[in-house]
């Protein structure tokens, strides 16, 4: 592994596979995912942003106009569609991995990592924020509460689970790669 400080950043990608970034939103999926992309000069894709170009519009408007349930429908298409495709960093909606047929397919097809932030993080990152359906309540915090609550066993499914709290993207990108590296010397044949 190359790893650099600066500009001249370059990491040995260590999988033949995509790599699935999942966990709440506000957690870093985009942000970590677009970075550490760059950093091993591979592709990377915003699940989110994906829906959206599909279905030509926001993430907020799908879920007024059609509903959570038709939005998951049409996320899950792309990541079918993505998991199926060329080898990148994915990081997936916030609700991408509590499908079962998403869960099943990135088994097949890729190496997915539960960003586990911690709940100040998790608030830090979506406050203030209008589109995030989800956290559209009377006490958003409390919201963001009880969906992690409701998701943390599915998203401890995952291949791997990387826990931080505050941390800054060169670490984080360390950490990852660490995690990453550690898996595929557990893992060889």
């Amino acid at each position: 592994m190359a790893l650099k400080t600066g500009k001249g950043t370059d990491l040995f990608y260590p999988l033949d596979c995509s790599l699935l970034l999942i966990g709440m939103m506000g957690c870093g999926k985009s942000t970590l995912g677009s970075r550490f992309a760059k950093c091993c000069r591979m592709p990377f894709v915003d699940v989110d942003t994906e829906v959206e170009k599909a279905a030509g519009c926001s993430v907020s408007d799908l879920f007024s106009l059609y509903g959570e349930a038709e939005f998951r429908r049409g996320e899950e298409r792309i990541m079918e569609r993505l998991l199926n495709g060329p080898k990148s960093v994915i990081a997936a909606g916030g609700g991408s991995f509590l499908s079962e047929r998403t869960r099943a397919l990135s088994k097949q097809k890729a190496v997915s990592v539960f960003l586990d932030a911690d709940m100040a993080t998790l608030v830090r990152n979506t406050s203030g924020r209008t589109h995030r359906p989800l956290l559209n309540a009377e006490n958003p915090e409390e919201r963001l509460a009880m969906l992690m609550q409701e998701r943390r066993p599915i998203y401890e499914q995952a291949d791997l689970i990387l826990r931080y709290k505050d941390e800054n993207m060169f670490s984080l990108i360390s950490s990852l790669m660490n995690l990453l590296n550690d898996y595929v010397r557990k893992n060889r044949k």
